[in-house]
């Protein structure tokens, strides 16, 4: 047989298309050709492929002129995960494979020069995609990366060492030795993330962030340094439910594509992004060539913490606009765009001005700004930005000794409770958080009655809302009153929504 034909996977953005590597021998010219809009990762596979070939103890077909071709032709290739499939179809152009037994399999992994494997970059979502194609084909990957592919329970997986193993497995007849399927590795210990209970005062802040948690919604949290604010964001993990097995899922193949790839030890746990401000646009929201996932994509289903907010430079907070209302972003380049779902609870802290002691009441500490300079600071967060953001809160300084008086707080476990309970509510009654819910849902779900509507026509004139924050006010009320247990928005809900959108203060 001089024509073989193996599956594998490509990768674009989440999704992983399939790729068919056909591999053609032929006599004439000896030479090694790779077609099909290859990268240079793609293309360095020929020495790798025929070093590992050789080191493994194979014939590798010197005299004959090779032809690779990586199909679909328009979509793009990169990275090594090539290499095993390739290694493999030589092998069964070239006669030395039982061929029938390829169709049964797809394969992805990179090469060593003595013919290890080495795990690949995303191998969550080359098993997700089996699993939706429904071709029932056994993937086949490095032992590292198979033991991640595993958590796609649906679908069959074999890790394998070497070249050498998983050409064994495709011997004919009795000869071959299968490989053992990949077991998903076991659960493991749940984290014990810090608890609420150790910052002491703070009530309002600590209700916000009771709030947001029940509901979903973004917060940003305003005062002096050392208040606590970045306390308060690295304890509202704690106040979030553990994530099911599709959320986790999600997660998992997002962190697998970043390079870094996905902890085993944080599976089920949700993710808590904390970007230095220093950051670009494209860190943020992803970009590259190819499309890599950005931080608001990693923090899918979990938290994205902005300490310092107005020091991130001013394109990469605007580029965070689309994604805080649309829970995706589209990665668009002239040769082809990538989607990945972006479902971040934002969570930001900042001082009030530049030196931080704007309003402060703490002896011996006053702001040295000038009007004009605490208006150039706050200037740097734009109103469509603000807009966007469901809680704005002040997070005022505690006088040492005032501090210390304090008992300790109610334990985030208590917490937890309340908002696992308004929750539940909102799963039953739309399937979904408070804060994803679009303005078509707002009539019909969050009902207020008489007097609540008034109010919120007065106060909404008086404090010149848009649209935008009118209807985000009405959705931190309605989280609110679950949290109460009320089927219905009353003023008290609505008061207290509105002093979480309070504007920034002021020199």
């Amino acid at each position: 047989m001089t024509l073989a034909v193996i599956t594998s996977r490509a990768l674009d953005g989440l999704a992983a298309p399939e790729v068919r590597v056909e591999v053609h021998l032929a006599n004439g010219l000896p030479s090694f050709t790779l077609v099909g809009l290859a990268d240079i990762e793609v293309k360095e596979s020929r020495e790798r492929v025929r070093a590992a070939l050789t080191n493994s103890g194979f014939a590798f077909p010197h005299n004959k002129r090779i032809t690779v071709n990586l199909a679909p032709a328009d979509l793009p290739k990169e990275s090594g995960r090539f290499d095993l499939p390739i290694a493999l179809g030589i092998l069964a152009a070239d006669g030395q494979l039982d061929a029938a037994k390829l169709a049964q399999f797809e394969f992805a992994g990179e090469l060593s020069l003595a013919g290890e494997l080495r795990p690949v970059r995303g191998a969550l979502a080359l098993a997700l995609a089996l699993q939706r194609s429904g071709s029932g084909r056994t993937l086949v990957l490095p032992q590292a990366s198979a033991a991640e592919a595993a958590r796609a329970q649906q679908v069959r997986v074999c890790g394998a060492t070497d070249l050498l193993q998983v050409v064994r497995a495709l011997l004919p007849g009795d000869a071959a030795e299968p490989l053992a399927p990949t077991q998903p590795p076991p659960e493991p210990p749940a984290a014990v993330p810090p608890d609420l209970r150790d910052v002491r005062g703070q009530a309002a802040a600590k209700r916000a962030l009771e709030v947001a948690a029940a509901g979903g919604h973004s917060l940003l949290m305003v005062g002096p340094p050392g208040s606590g604010k970045s306390m308060l964001a690295q304890r509202l993990a704690g106040l979030l439910p553990p994530m099911d097995y599709d959320e986790a899922l999600a997660s998992a193949a997002l962190a697998g594509l970043a390079a870094g790839g996905f902890d085993a030890a944080r599976w089920r746990q949700r993710p808590y992004r904390a970007p230095h401000h220093s950051a670009s646009a494209v860190a943020l929201v992803g970009g590259g060539s190819p499309p890599r996932p950005g931080e608001i994509s990693l923090a899918h289903g979990g938290l994205l913490f902005l300490d310092e907010l107005p020091e991130f430079p001013r394109a990469a907070l605007e580029a965070l606009r689309e994604p805080l209302e649309t829970r995706q972003i589209t990665i668009a380049r002239a040769a082809r765009s990538a989607l990945f779902p972006a479902g971040f609870q934002l969570v930001a802290a900042m001082n009030p001005c530049p030196c931080g002691w704007l309003g402060a009441q703490v002896a011996g500490r006053a702001c040295r700004c000038t009007p004009d300079q605490i208006t150039r600071y706050q200037g740097k967060l734009s109103g469509p930005l603000l807009d966007r953001i469901d809680l704005q809160v002040e997070v005022a300084a505690v006088a040492p000794d005032e501090m210390l008086a304090q008992p300790q707080g109610e334990p985030s476990a208590v917490v937890a409770e309340r908002v696992a309970r308004a929750q539940a509510v909102q799963q039953a009654r739309q399937a979904g958080p408070n804060a994803a819910l679009d303005a078509g849902q707002l009539d019909a779900l969050c009902p207020l009655d008489d007097a609540a509507s008034r109010f919120l026509q007065q106060a909404a004139a008086r404090l010149g809302w848009s649209g935008r924050g009118l209807h985000r006010a009405i959705k931190v009320a309605r989280t609110i009153a679950d949290l109460a247990g009320a089927e219905r928005i009353a003023v008290a809900h609505l008061a207290e929504a509105m002093q979480y959108r309070r504007a920034l203060p002021q020199g």
